[in-house]
């Protein structure tokens, strides 16, 4: 499943805000703020790290179902790259 980043760090958002309108208007004590925002920081990097796992793994999928595709465009590039050179001696 595709990790929701975006989502994920407006809840963060979201959720800070809410801790800090309880904070000034002094619902919650500043232990329980410290306590909430360590929370809210491991649930976001949680997220994150699932995002970069999913777009690592992604990634490497990619490019072993593609290999056949990358190397003739390496070839071709290197072909082109190669006959510019022949060209530009000339």
């Amino acid at each position: 499943m595709f990790p929701n980043l975006f989502e994920a760090t407006k809840t963060y958002w979201r959720k800070l805000d809410e801790l800090e309108a309880a904070y000034q208007q002094g619902k919650v004590s500043t232990e329980v703020v410290n306590a909430t925002v360590a929370e809210l920081m491991a649930e976001l990097a949680q997220e994150r790290r699932a995002a970069l796992t999913f777009f690592v793994q992604t990634g490497q999928h990619w490019l072993v179902d593609r290999k056949d595709i990358l190397l003739g465009f390496a070839i071709l590039a290197i072909a082109i790259y190669g006959w510019g050179q022949r060209i530009n001696n000339l």
